[in-house]
């Protein structure tokens, strides 16, 4: 395997010793020992915080996409209906994931190089009347970050009894987002994007609201929400939790705190800047339209017309540089550097310039 010198993939990213060594030490049973309880209710507390929300935080085994499933298939009944806002890959996935749990699905479709006017999603959501709306905080293929306060907003007074699910797995712990302001019911997030731990456990912060959803539907399948609802308390979890795990992400939890929430997106803020400026200065176009829409935590670039993306990729990495791909209709045509977490730094942000810069000019 190859460690390259300059880490700038959008997740998982470079992990900082501090949390590496929470998973050296040689924990107890997860299943026997009161101190895990405590453990798991004290990293549930710093992600409230870090989240911006009240709602009780579940920390479930399995990379990000366990909460995503879990929480489609937790909180759809048959009959439900699902509103899926679509600014890219991951939005649009939504009305896919909720057919498969056998609901009916809409999208509201804007273009992959913007972000969603909340005006346009009301208007589909008062039309369609649906039972769940999604959204995607930040959309890293395409670099954008949504609107998901002011969408919230707007479905309050159009549609207040729809739960409101956004995947926040890209953005929080980079890019501010008071959960509780918009309104979310149930806000996803991923351990290896700015949290910058490995991506290892899932987490959801569930409202009230939406857990009266999840005791109607039912659903008992292992990445069911229900049973962490009380597990906290009880000890008693759906399976054997991963004590290592947890205190990783109690220890990435920790630093983020103790460096400040504002001064982490400050930094976040300040490093996106910088890549946008560099990627200017090399003749090199953003694709988001509109540089306000670009996220703190990735920066979506447009493949040079006189090269393709194997060649670019191939010249970064003898730079030791890595950088992300795409996917999708993106593929090969939009790469992505990934500032987010312990990669949002002055010192990753000059020597990847230098280092594209480097790969352009040969």
């Amino acid at each position: 395997m190859k460690r390259y010198d300059i880490p700038l993939v959008p997740g998982p990213v470079r992990i900082a010793p501090e949390t590496l060594a929470a998973y050296g030490q040689d924990w107890a049973s997860a299943d026997l020992e009161p101190e895990f309880g405590e453990l798991y209710r004290a990293t549930a507390g710093q992600l409230q915080a870090i989240m911006g929300t009240r709602n009780q935080v579940a920390i479930a085994l399995g990379e990000a996409m366990v909460v995503l499933w879990g929480t489609i298939k937790s909180a759809l009944g048959p009959g439900d209906r699902v509103l899926a806002v679509n600014s890219g890959l991951y939005g649009g996935g939504f009305a896919e994931m909720a057919r498969i749990a056998g609901a009916e699905a809409r999208t509201v479709d804007f273009p992959y190089d913007s972000v969603p006017d909340p005006d346009a999603v009301a208007a589909a959501a008062r039309d369609y009347r649906p039972t769940l709306v999604t959204m995607v905080h930040c959309e890293t293929p395409c670099g954008t970050l949504t609107p998901v306060e002011a969408v919230g907003r707007r479905l309050r007074e159009v549609a207040p009894d729809a739960l409101f699910v956004v995947d926040a797995v890209s953005s929080i712990g980079g890019a501010p987002l008071d959960s509780d302001a918009a309104g979310i019911d149930f806000c996803l997030l991923g351990t290896q994007k700015c949290l910058a731990t490995v991506p290892d456990l899932g987490i959801v912060a569930v409202s009230e609201r939406g857990w009266e959803k999840v005791e109607r539907v039912g659903y008992a399948g292992y990445d069911a929400l229900a049973p962490f609802r009380r597990a906290p308390e009880t000890g008693y979890f759906p399976y054997t939790h991963s004590w290592h795990a947890v205190a990783a992400l109690n220890a990435a939890c920790g630093q983020l705190l103790a460096e400040g929430l504002d001064a982490v997106y400050a930094r976040h803020a300040r490093v996106a800047r910088g890549w946008r400026a560099a990627a200017r200065e090399l003749g090199l176009t953003l694709y988001p339209r509109r540089e306000e829409d670009c996220s703190p935590t990735v920066t979506a670039i447009n493949v040079p017309e006189w090269t393709d993306w194997p060649a670019l990729d191939r010249r970064l990495r003898e730079w030791g540089m890595a950088v992300g791909g795409n996917y999708g209709e993106l593929a090969g045509k939009v790469f992505r550097i990934g500032h987010m977490g312990t990669q949002a730094t002055d010192d990753l942000l000059a020597r990847g310039a230098a280092a594209l810069r480097e790969a352009l000019d040969r």
